[in-house]
């Protein structure tokens, strides 16, 4: 299927790794042009600038600083902008009674202020030229809470909730807003889950893989290059009756009816 990405402009975020990285070169391959945003700009020179000369330009930035929203919206003005990818690392894992204020104020800021300023930022302008694409990327936390994660599942799930109501208020410009929700899948972010199981149940990390495994009804992790796939397609002309839904991509994990 032609995506009809062609010359269309997209803002990655996260673009250093897993599914950001995935995202950008799916976007990249079908001759997209993308504002990579990472904190190693180095490593998106690397992967990035030599393949795919003449579309991509690099933000090196720390998204969870003021200025780090400044320099990318410097980046794409004056520019059409298509869409965005709102991405970026989870926080630390631990259960609420292991958890200190501190880390809550922490989390606040790198899984939920940055994202919400950068769209507020970035939606009127694709509200005035009536068209755009707006794509968080969360967990499965949001539908069903993970063990040991409560930073997470906290701040993804007021994530959603501000993607609804943005959703809502867009629709008729043309503008859609999703939510992905990725289970398990073979990225560095899983690893900090396969270590707090291996502690929890005193077994091995590759045991604890294992068993994480075997609990997908697929019977294994996801590849984020399958991620990507359906990240590019709702980013996509094609996605513009899909708006204000957050869609799993888990394997089967999520037991509930609307998972």
């Amino acid at each position: 299927m032609d995506l009809k990405l062609t010359d269309q402009r997209f803002i990655v975020c996260g673009a250093s790794s897993g599914f950001g990285k995935a995202i950008a070169l799916a976007l990249l391959k079908e001759n997209a042009h993308c504002i990579l945003v990472a904190r190693r700009g180095e490593l998106l020179k690397k992967e990035f600038a030599d393949r795919f000369k003449g579309q991509v330009d690099i933000v090196e930035a720390d998204l969870t600083k003021a200025s780090a929203i400044d320099n990318i919206l410097k980046q794409s003005a004056g520019k059409e902008l298509h869409g965005v990818v709102i991405n970026a690392g989870g926080p630390p894992a631990g259960t609420p009674l292991e958890t200190k204020m501190e880390q809550w104020d922490k989390a606040y800021n790198l899984v939920m202020r940055w994202k919400i300023d950068l769209t507020l930022r970035l939606a009127p302008q694709l509200a005035k030229q009536g068209y755009g694409r707006i794509l968080f990327v969360e967990s499965k936390s949001i539908k069903q809470p993970i063990p040991s994660l409560v930073l997470s599942n906290s701040f993804r799930a007021g994530v959603v909730g501000f993607a609804k109501s943005l959703a809502t208020e867009v629709a008729g410009n043309g503008v859609t807003v999703n939510v992905m929700a990725p289970g398990a899948h073979n990225t560095p972010a899983i690893e900090r889950v396969i270590k707090k199981r291996s502690e929890a149940l005193q077994i091995s990390i590759e045991q604890a893989r294992v068993e994480m495994e075997k609990d997908i009804p697929v019977g294994r992790f996801g590849k984020a290059e399958e991620f990507a796939s359906l990240a590019s397609w709702l980013l996509s002309p094609h996605a513009g009756y899909v708006t204000g839904q957050t869609i799993s991509h888990d394997g089967g994990d999520i037991k509930g009816l609307f998972g």
